[in-house]
């Protein structure tokens, strides 16, 4: 497992306008969870955070989490997980994080994400489409043993083939809780655009809709229709 260290500060202060200050200084609030504990206030630095979440897949890296400002007081780096991120409406920026502490020594579920490596031979050379359905699987093992990414080869997909989970190969120690039949990725035929059929001469005029003409009366019509009219007194 590569050690990920992302330096923290006790957070003191709450509330959404003092939040709002510790954004506007370059800082994320965030709470670490601990099952049995006291939930810790924390303050984590923006830039080396999103730094952290461009590189990797966070919800699926161990990261151990190095307290500030306790003086001389020394402390042991805290294992986490990123729980969850909240981000704002209206510039999408980072607004907290949850992280939950884990114990090195017990397995732990995660979901980690699957990337496709290589060009699939039916999109190559048939000009197939390579559809990704399923993007992330859920493991179980110890949280030094969690990948922070499966790769899946597709290069010697053809056009009609298809991967399913029973298909990746997983690294030891670590158990899949995903259905076996899951389909992961699989290359379809390319899309045909459809062609509409030219109209068959005089078929338009067919398909038109028809004008219903108001009968004209006859003579003998009219002359009974005014022999019904009533009389005037």
């Amino acid at each position: 497992m590569e050690e990920i260290i992302l330096q923290v500060e006790p957070r003191e202060s709450s509330g959404k306008s003092k939040n709002r200050i510790l954004r506007r200084g370059g800082l994320i609030p965030a709470v670490i969870y601990a099952k049995g504990k006291k939930t810790e206030s924390l303050q984590v630095p923006a830039r080396e955070f999103m730094r952290l979440l461009h590189e990797h897949h966070i919800e699926s890296v161990v990261l151990m989490l190095r307290m500030k400002g306790e003086g001389e007081k020394k402390r042991k780096d805290t294992a986490c997980l990123v729980k969850e991120i909240q981000y704002g409406a209206v510039q999408g920026d980072v607004t907290h994080i949850d992280f939950h502490e884990i114990s090195l020594t017990t397995a732990i579920k995660v979901n980690v994400g699957i990337v496709a490596k290589g060009e699939a031979v039916g999109v190559k050379q048939d000009g197939g489409v390579l559809e990704h359905l399923l993007w992330e699987i859920e493991i179980e093992c110890l949280p030094t043993k969690i990948p922070e990414q499966i790769e899946v080869d597709v290069s010697a997909l053809k056009i009609g083939d298809t991967i399913h989970v029973k298909d990746i190969k997983i690294p030891e120690g670590i158990k899949v809780m995903n259905s076996p039949e899951d389909i992961v990725l699989s290359v379809v035929p390319p899309t045909k655009e459809e062609v509409a059929a030219a109209p068959v001469e005089g078929e338009e005029a067919k398909t038109e809709p028809e004008v219903i003409k108001e009968k004209k009366e006859t003579p003998e019509e009219a002359q009974g229709d005014a022999s019904k009219e009533p009389k005037s007194r």
